[in-house]
């Protein structure tokens, strides 16, 4: 089973579930390229310069084909390995880029990303005060998870400096904005779930899914999640990985 985070994240999102899912899977949990504890990004960011990475690492682990799972932008790469036949399955949990293509609203997503890299690199230096109180920790996973007292003051503040850390957040931004979204749907032939929190804050639901229920994935398996947030694997992760395990040992 190969783990893909999502933007500005690194492996450890998946830190709350992997025990359940290691119980069941080898597990590969990766840090993409330009986030912070992954490899650096050499030439252009694209599409290619991910699913390039994942490929070699699942090369180097000795996995022909996985179980993906992926979260947010990680889970629209999941789609993308699927269309590389690398995938046995796919679980995208509120994967990206699902906008209408008349939506501008992926923009203001975009930019929330710019907005918040300035208050995350303000905020990094006093990550230890913030993560101290159950305010702090609130404000600073409002938009991932609507549940969070569970979640370790310490993997908080990794995700807060993690993201500070990330260089490919502009890169990103700016391919993003020039080249759109895009998925060669009819490569991906494998089993696919697609699991919702209808309180997503970051992708909000039904509206960013419209091009994967309609156009990319019509035959999706397809979960919500009642009063979860964007980031399932964080917010509940005892029902995330009874998803995954359900889907992926089916």
């Amino acid at each position: 089973m190969v783990l893909l985070h999502g933007f500005t994240d690194t492996w450890r999102s998946w830190e709350l579930v992997l025990p359940e899912l290691e119980k069941h899977h080898d597990v590969l949990a990766l840090t993409l390229p330009g986030h912070a504890g992954g490899p650096p990004i050499d030439g252009e960011v694209s599409e290619e310069t991910f699913t390039g990475a994942v490929e070699s690492a699942m090369d180097e682990a000795g996995f022909e084909r996985a179980h993906i799972v992926g979260n947010s932008f990680g889970g629209y790469l999941a789609l993308h390995m699927a269309t590389l036949d690398r995938a046995e399955t796919v679980v995208a949990l509120s994967p990206a880029g699902g906008w209408a293509l008349d939506d501008r609203s992926s923009d203001q997503v975009l930019d929330y990303f710019i907005t918040t890299r300035e208050l995350i690199l303000q905020a990094a230096p006093h990550v230890d005060a913030i993560v101290a109180s159950p305010e702090g920790r609130r404000r600073a996973t409002e938009f991932i998870a609507e549940n969070f007292e569970h979640i370790p003051p310490d993997l908080i503040s990794h995700q807060i400096i993690g993201a500070a850390r990330c260089e490919s957040t502009i890169p990103m931004v700016e391919y993003a904005r020039e080249h759109g979204w895009r998925l060669d749907a009819e490569k991906v032939t494998c089993p696919v779930r697609i699991v919702w929190g209808t309180e997503d804050r970051l992708l909000r639901y039904p509206r960013t899914a419209r091009r994967f229920r309609e156009d990319w994935v019509p035959n999706a398996d397809w979960i919500e999640m009642p009063g979860v947030g964007h980031c399932p694997q964080l917010d509940v992760p005892a029902e995330a990985a009874q998803l995954i395990l359900d889907f992926t040992d089916s």
